[in-house]
Parts: structure tokens; sequence; C-alpha cells
């Protein structure tokens, strides 16, 4: 009997499916998991190379299936779709993944630990509640324009709208008024809740070596640095800063054929929230170069009288970008280059 050397296991709720392959990926069995029961099929398995698409609950099932002996490998979804045949179902997915991950060349993801989900939850809370905040401002104002009373867009005019609302004498509805006082509450509340994550940021940025490091860098802040240390895989699993950009998806799209080189916009894979970052700190590194004055003979300085500034952003941030990258992978803290006389 061919022994298994290979397992693809695609994920789901409650029901898994199981296909096993040999060297040669040749099949050696196919068999479906209760949820209850996959960690009992691995720990009766021989150790051998366990691989999965990676999802949230990927990293989960990595670290308890690694525990048993096995090799546990994450496999991005974008690279296990070519190796489907025909149909979709659970079984040709568990195939498909087993055979990407028998490919010489496939790129794996880093499996996370407890603590880097959990400082993930952090960050994905706070943009949930920024969210919120967001929509409650913009409900503020689209209510009150209903009546008449226009304010600028933007949190520092929050104050003129609550303002307007809680005013005896603006006239507005009482019913109106009950419901905008309600909201009002509400954005108050996440205000409070928002200041208290930020807290907790800080504070993980200044304990953190690697976040205190990174602030360094022109336009990282704690928040920026710290979802940096959280969020990024580690900086063996790139050979140098223009794959880590890559990866952020701060690259343009090629679609080069024939000789021919065509690149397109930006791709935007890899983390959304840490591209996110890297492009509203370099906004504001270039929003004050324009108001103050780059170093003159700077890159920055040549490149904003040559490109828009839109264009200026996205190159900045790549360059962010490969400088994390090269303090994550050789230490020390960010010396502004010397500009020539």
């Amino acid at each position: 009997m061919a022994t298994t050397r290979v397992i693809g296991l695609d994920l789901a709720k409650h029901v898994f499916q199981a296909h096993g392959a040999d060297d040669a990926g040749h099949v050696t069995f196919r068999q479906r998991l209760r949820r209850d029961k996959v960690l009992e099929f691995f720990a009766a398995q021989p150790p051998c190379l366990v691989a999965m698409e990676a999802c949230g609950g990927a990293h989960y099932w990595g670290r308890e299936i690694s525990r048993l002996g096995h090799d546990v490998r994450l496999i991005p979804a974008s690279y296990v779709k070519p190796f489907v045949k025909r149909q979709k179902n659970d079984a040709a997915d568990a195939e498909a993944i087993c055979e990407a991950a028998l490919r010489p060349t496939m790129r794996f993801v880093t499996i996370k630990s407890e603590q880097q989900q959990a400082s993930a939850v952090v960050f994905r809370a706070r943009d949930l509640l920024v969210r919120q905040r967001t929509q409650i401002i913009n409900s503020l104002r689209g209510h009150l324009a209903e009546y008449g009373r226009v304010v600028a867009q933007g949190p520092g005019h929050v104050t003129k709208l609550i303002a307007q609302v809680e005013d005896p004498a603006s006239g507005l509805p009482p019913a109106a008024s009950l419901a905008l006082g309600l909201l009002i509450g509400m954005l108050r509340t996440l205000d409070e809740q928002i200041a208290r994550m930020d807290t907790e940021i800080a504070r993980r940025a200044r304990e953190d070596e690697v976040a205190r490091r990174l602030t360094t860098i022109p336009g990282i802040g704690p928040v920026t640095a710290t979802a940096m240390a959280a969020l990024a895989p580690a900086a063996e699993a790139f050979r140098k800063g223009r794959d880590f950009a890559a990866w952020m998806g701060l690259t343009p799209v090629q679609k080069s054929s024939g000789g021919k080189q065509k690149l397109g916009r930006t791709s935007k894979m890899g983390e959304r929230t840490l591209r996110r970052l890297l492009i509203i700190g370099a906004c504001a590194v270039v929003q004050q170069a324009t108001r103050r004055g780059a170093p003159q003979g700077s890159w920055l300085a040549q490149i904003l009288t040559r490109k828009p500034r839109i264009v200026v952003i996205v190159a900045l941030a790549n360059k962010m970008a490969r400088t994390v990258w090269a303090l994550l992978a050789k230490g020390g803290i960010y010396q502004a280059p010397t500009v020539a006389a």
C-alpha cells in the first residue's frame, strides 16, 4: 500500500474533506471528517505534510495539527484555484490543495501564533469602531442637511453638528432631536472606546522593541509600527524589500506579453490594513513637504516636481515598505539619507 506523504485538508464549519497522496501525487485516500474528529484522525496518521488554504481558521488548525508532529503548510486560496478540475466541491478542493502543495515553486503562508492573532484583533476592532463613528457622523450631517443646516466634512467639525442638535433654539422637530440625540450618545461612546484602543496600541508600541525602531521612519507612528510588528510576516520570508512591497500590494500589476512590458494599477494584494496605514502615513509626509518644503535635492523634492500628488504618495508608501523590511531584517533604526550638496 502506498505511503501517504501529503494530505490536503479542505476546511469548513462542520464537515471537512481530507485528500491523501503519495510522493508521485497518486491518491491514497479520500475521507470526510466531522469537526470533532479532525484531530483524532491526524493523531492516527504518520507524520506527513498537511496543506490547507490560508484563512482565519486555518491558523488555529495549523497550530493544533503541528502539535501532532505534522508539517503544516498554508497556501493562499488564489494559488489553489488553478488546480481545481471542472466541478467545484469539497473533494475537488481538497485534491487541488494537495496538488498545489506538491509544486516545488509553491509559496506558503506563515502560521500565526495566538498572540499575533490577538494583536490583529485589536486593529480589526479599532477599524470597525472608526468605521461606525464615520457612519454616525455622515448620518448626522445628512439629517441636518435636510433641515438646511450644512456643516463641513471631517471629524474636526463634529462639535458644530452636536451644537446644532443640542441648541434649544435650533427649531428641530422633537422626534428628530430625539433620534439625533441618540446618535450623538453613540458617537461619544465610540470616541471613548477608540481612545481606549489607541491607549492600548500606544502602550504596545512603547513596550515592543521592534515597534520603537519602526517609529523612527518618517510617516510611521505607533499605530502603524505596532501593526507592522503584529501583522507583517517574518522578514526572512522575503528576499528583499521589493518583494515585501509587492506583497503589500504597492507595486503595479503586470500585463506584459510578447516582450512588451505593460504596467497597470497597484495590485492591492497582501494585508490591506498595513497598506492603508502606509498610504495614510505617506500622505501626511507629502502634505507636510508641500506646506513646509522638502529638503533641497532630496528624492521627495525631486519627484514632487515631476509626478502627480497621488503617484508620489503611492511611491513613497512603497519606499516606506522597503525601509520597514530593511529594519525588520537587518535591525537598527532609520537614518535619513544625506542630501548631496
